[in-house]
């Protein structure tokens, strides 16, 4: 099969695109050909040897899949070949992947590949984020930085059918209007944060950020936070990992809340499949779409993920074998 691969980390040019050895399904597993496979932020550092996750070389990048299955392991007995699945996994950027039974799962008919990749981790850390890490309520304010990218359109889109009035911060205007488009009540810039965000919730400070860029943009959330207010740490896509004053959380009355979604869907499986499922039901029903900004050939993957580490990216980007 044709693969990326990574034979030692360091920069995105030396990925190579060649042929690699077709994998085989073990124990409990099916094998997929790939319609689409996810690209994420993640897959980027992993590449650069700069995420917490250090997978042996070389290996294929890719965390993502959906497609069709076209061979069982030994005991699995949820699906058959020929289903549409979509699972997170292990070295999806290739025209075949593994994934485990228990972590695939059945694509409503008819839906989008590349849709259903943005539904894994995008829309995934943002729905877990959302609904148990901050437990976000009705009529509550929500601010999210980065709002244009995939997880920042997700979480508009599920912050507004979770009730939430929803204040998008983006870097551009074609980003703002973006945003706009996806469902954002305001959209604004990070120039005069604290002043803004306190003015569009009458004084009273954000009772929910999400915050995946860190660095100023974290700074200034820590001063406009309301009281009760839970601040969501979901990643550094500024590349500073900022200091908390800690004094603010104590005279603010605020909580800051680490996401990771990876170690919750192992931790807590059955409320992972709840989760999805409560997203697969929403899509089927017309109240979300992910904003998928392209499908890219495979062999694009470098010049790809160079746009989304740049935060050059709106929305999802998918490859397609």
């Amino acid at each position: 099969m044709k693969a990326i691969i990574c034979e030692e980390f360091g920069p995105l040019d030396d990925l190579k695109y060649g042929d690699k050895a077709d994998p085989v399904p073990g124990p409990g597993q099916v094998l997929i050909r790939t319609e689409a496979a996810g690209v994420n932020y993640p897959d980027g550092l992993t590449v650069q040897g700069l995420y917490q996750v250090k997978p042996d070389r070389p290996f294929t990048p890719g965390s993502e899949v959906a497609g069709e299955i076209v061979a069982l392991g030994d005991g699995v007995t949820r699906f058959k070949t020929g289903d549409r699945v979509v699972t997170y996994c292990s070295g999806g950027y290739a025209e075949l992947a593994v994934g485990n039974e228990a972590t695939c799962f059945a694509l409503p008919d008819g839906m989008d590949a590349a849709d259903a990749c943005a539904m894994i981790i995008a829309w995934g850390t943002s729905h877990h984020a959302l609904k148990q890490r901050a437990n976000i309520q009705p009529g509550e304010s929500l601010v999210i930085f980065g709002a244009a990218g995939a997880t920042g359109t997700a979480a508009i889109q599920i912050g507004k059918v979770m009730g939430a009035r929803v204040i998008a911060v983006c870097s551009s205007d074609d980003k703002r209007q973006i945003a706009l488009e996806q469902g954002a009540d305001h959209a604004i810039g990070y120039d005069n944060l604290k002043e803004e965000i306190k003015a569009l919730t009458d004084g009273k400070g954000a009772d929910v950020v999400y915050d995946s860029v860190g660095g100023d943009a974290f700074k200034a959330a820590s001063r406009f936070m309301a009281p009760d207010g839970r601040l969501l740490i979901i990643g550094f896509a500024s590349g500073e990992i900022p200091q908390l004053p800690v004094n603010l959380t104590l005279v603010k009355e605020y909580s800051v809340v680490g996401v990771f979604w990876g170690n919750w869907t192992r931790r807590c499986p059955a409320d992972y499949r709840s989760n999805m499922e409560e997203l697969f039901g929403w899509y089927t029903s017309g109240q979300i779409k992910p904003l998928i900004e392209g499908r890219y050939p495979l062999a694009e993957a470098a010049e790809v993920l160079k746009r989304v580490l740049g935060r050059g990216a709106v929305g999802k980007i998918a490859l397609v074998p």
